[in-house]
């Protein structure tokens, strides 16, 4: 069997929380042999902070194949263990504010002067650099400075908030990925590494298409609710079933929709699939009434074998049973905890939950041990808390 593409990439993860451990679980899910450093104690936040219906925690879903080593930094000894490891590593991840690290002792200019090829990724609310490189934010702050918050939600109300953490996971954990990986590639073929500074806002703001285009085109953002696909268009959008349920229509091409009218006996709305303004909202009143009528089983039979881009919005629980998700692997059991499959499928890469969710520290004498360490010097480290 083919080796994992990532195997033998030497990951240290200085990350907490979701945006970081969430990109090594990716690299470790490839291969990679992501060591998770963890203060002594605690270790991270996640652990407990995670589990906020009282039940699993979400740390267990993002730390998978990793081993876990607890090291206190804030002591010359940990610095110094830490930099030992460093010096093979190829990767260093980390999520603190801007200049924590270098205070530290373990920033990029530290590790990089004994380990020129490594890559330091460092994935910040707001980047290393700028007026807001200092302040603190989460995701909702993030959505909020990239206007992308204001696009969200229905006309006439507040900004939705959504239940997706779309600053930490896209701008954070897949921008972390691209980059890092990117100078990985570019530091096995140089020797030399480098410094990829991630900041949340930037993702999603670099995301945010089409917000981008109604502004060149008009100026200005359409207020909420009112752009093409927040609702001013009426072939995309969701509409209400008889039961409360709620159907998304994505008919935009000319093909989908004459299929949609054609299907809900209502040929005569199919000239006006991309009408807007005031005609776009009586088409929508049309489309409104249209769904009304029936339930959202009905709906499903009616749609079932028809292709047209208008589907079922699911509960979550049922997404977790849908038939296309199941057939793709994407739901996992790993110790006993449903955990979502990599999204990316790759030939001659089966899925494999190597370990679970390490426990604090669970692998400090092993990787230490890996690291030339003696038995002497990892019992004097455990003598002085270090790890």
């Amino acid at each position: 069997m083919r080796p994992p593409p990532l195997a033998g990439l030497r990951v240290l993860d200085l990350t907490r929380l979701l945006p970081g451990p969430l990109a090594t679980m990716h690299l470790a899910d490839l291969g990679a042999d992501v060591i998770k450093i963890e203060e002594p104690g605690g270790g991270d936040y996640a652990r407990t902070a995670g589990a906020v219906h009282g039940g699993v925690s979400y740390f267990e879903m993002v730390n998978r194949n990793k081993r876990s080593l607890t090291l206190d930094l804030k002591q010359p000894a940990g610095v110094e263990a830490f930099m030992r490891l460093a010096a093979a590593a190829e990767v260093v991840v980390e999520g603190f504010r801007p200049g924590v690290v270098d205070k530290l002792g373990v920033g990029y200019r530290a590790v990089s002067s004994i380990n020129p090829r490594v890559v330091y990724c460092a994935i910040t609310g707001y980047g290393q650099d700028g007026p807001y490189r200092d302040r603190a934010g989460h995701d909702l702050n993030y959505l909020g400075y990239s206007g992308l918050l204001d696009q969200i939600g229905v006309a006439g109300g507040a900004p939705a908030v959504p239940n997706f953490q779309i600053g930490d996971l896209l701008g954070g954990s897949l921008s972390a990925l691209v980059g890092l990986l990117a100078a990985v590639v570019d530091a096995r073929s140089s020797g030399r590494g480098r410094y990829v500074d991630v900041a949340m806002t930037d993702g999603v703001f670099a995301h945010s298409l089409f917000p981008l285009l109604t502004v060149l085109g008009l100026g200005q953002v359409l207020p909420r609710g009112q752009d093409l696909l927040s609702g001013g268009m009426p072939s995309y959008g969701v509409y209400a079933t008889a039961d409360g349920r709620h159907f998304a229509v994505s008919a935009m091409e000319p093909k989908f929709w004459q299929t949609l009218c054609a299907t809900i006996d209502r040929p005569d709305l199919a000239p006006f699939a991309f009408a807007t303004g005031d005609e776009g909202q009586r088409i929508r009143r049309e489309l409104e009434a249209v769904f009304a009528r029936r339930s959202f089983a009905e709906w499903t039979t009616v749609f079932a074998g028809v292709d047209c881009c208008v589907t079922p919005v699911l509960r979550f629980e049922e997404s977790l049973e849908n038939e296309q998700l199941r057939a793709r692997g994407m739901i996992v059991e790993v110790a006993g905890v449903k955990q979502f499959a990599p999204p990316f499928k790759i030939s001659e890469l089966p899925f494999a939950a190597r370990r679970a969710a390490p426990a604090a520290g669970q692998h400090s004498a092993e990787v230490l041990g890996e690291a030339g360490f003696s038995g002497e010097e990892i019992a004097r480290l455990q003598a002085q808390k270090v790890i």
